[in-house]
């Protein structure tokens, strides 16, 4: 397959999945392997920023001088394939690649089924374990002997996306950043504490206004300054870790492709899933070369069409387990430049979106290692 400048996830070498065991290393928990050269400290606060990417923190730094401070220190992480939230946290919290943890995209098919399961609002008849059946991270690190916690909204604690990758550790709601930053500051009292914390509002704003937005800026500015006032009031021995789950792209309306406007399209597509900038498309048995081909005259240089086993062969997913491979497309639809394919019948909702991500672009691609021991 032609690279399109994409980049490549980097599993097992520096990505989103080896950020909790180096955490476990370097608060000197034995078993865990460090491969980011994380610095050595009594205690970890981890703070995600949704929607923070590398880039895009870089481009507008000067709306956030506290976090761009950090930026040259260590080198950036990648995430995983599709660039997006469920599939990034879950790797995160596992420690694995998508192929492995199997939430492999914002809506996927539920195998058997001409269903989707969305991996944000999630589905009563589909069990969170049985569709991630791993340990996550962090109750491996619990059972080591760290004093583990997870610190985010209070309605998000019984979501599925939270028992495929947070399970098994306290969990405490809040209902404000002031809140979350109280509780972060009281759980990382304690020696030798992981606390793991998020923030969505970045790339709630970015879907909503665009990641150039002034509306964008404001939230990056006030995120800056909660983060620097984190690390004022947590002890002066707890490293503060900054990372995020994907970055952003803006899609103007011209760089829009809408499938309900192009007949033919979706012919042999029995079900489309992923998310604007990343499609998996589940076609009728023996069309898959027929579907690649339509999409490819169609979309041109503005995505990269390719076979389920195309995108496994370029290391997009990591290995892959047998039970997630009907999950994956059997054709992908990765944007490269500025393009969202859409569907204004199927996915409404996205139709009113200026920020996207989900693609292998760097700005979608790269997010930032942020370590400030204070």
């Amino acid at each position: 397959m032609t690279d399109c400048g994409f980049l490549a996830p980097r599993y097992g070498e520096r990505s989103l999945g080896d950020l909790l065991p180096a955490v476990g290393a370097a608060v000197g928990l034995s078993g865990f392997e460090d491969r980011l050269g994380l610095p050595t400290a009594s205690r970890y606060v981890v703070l995600v920023v949704d929607g923070l990417g590398e880039l895009n923190l870089r481009r507008h730094a000067a709306d956030a001088p506290y976090l761009a401070s950090l930026l040259d220190v260590r080198e950036p992480l990648t995430c995983g394939v599709p660039s997006t939230t469920a599939t990034s946290l879950t790797s995160l919290g596992t420690g694995l690649p998508p192929g492995r943890h199997g939430l492999v995209g914002y809506t996927s098919r539920i195998p058997g089924t001409d269903r989707l399961l969305n991996a944000l609002k999630w589905d009563d008849s589909v069990d969170p374990e049985v569709w991630q059946p791993y340990p996550g991270v962090l109750s491996v690190l619990a059972g080591a002997g760290a004093a583990v916690a997870v610190v985010n909204q209070a309605e998000f604690e019984l979501s599925g996306l939270t028992r495929c990758s947070q399970r098994g550790v306290a969990y405490h709601g809040t209902a404000s950043s002031w809140e979350r930053l109280d509780s972060v500051c009281e759980l990382a009292d304690e020696p030798g504490s992981i606390t793991y914390a998020y923030e969505s509002e970045l790339d709630h704003t970015g879907h909503g206004k665009g990641c150039e937005s002034v509306e964008w800026l404001q939230v990056l500015h006030a995120i800056d300054a909660e983060a620097q006032r984190l690390r004022a009031e947590l002890p002066g021995d707890c490293a503060l870790l900054v990372t995020a789950d994907h970055g952003m792209v803006d899609v103007a309306a011209e760089d829009r492709v809408d499938v309900d406007d192009v007949p033919g399209l979706l012919d042999d597509v029995v079900l489309m899933g992923g998310e604007a900038r990343f499609r998996h498309l589940y076609t009728r048995a023996g069309t898959v070369e027929d579907v690649v081909a339509r999409w490819m005259a169609e979309l041109g240089e503005r995505a990269l069409v390719c076979t389920r086993q195309e995108g496994i062969d370029a290391g997009w997913f990591g290995d892959v387990d047998e039970q997630v491979l009907p999950r994956l497309g059997d054709v992908l639809v990765a944007s490269t430049a500025a393009c969202a394919v859409l569907s204004r019948r199927r996915f409404h909702v996205e139709t009113k979106l200026i920020g996207f991500h989900g693609s292998l672009t760097p700005v979608e691609m790269l997010v930032p290692l942020l370590v400030d021991v204070g």
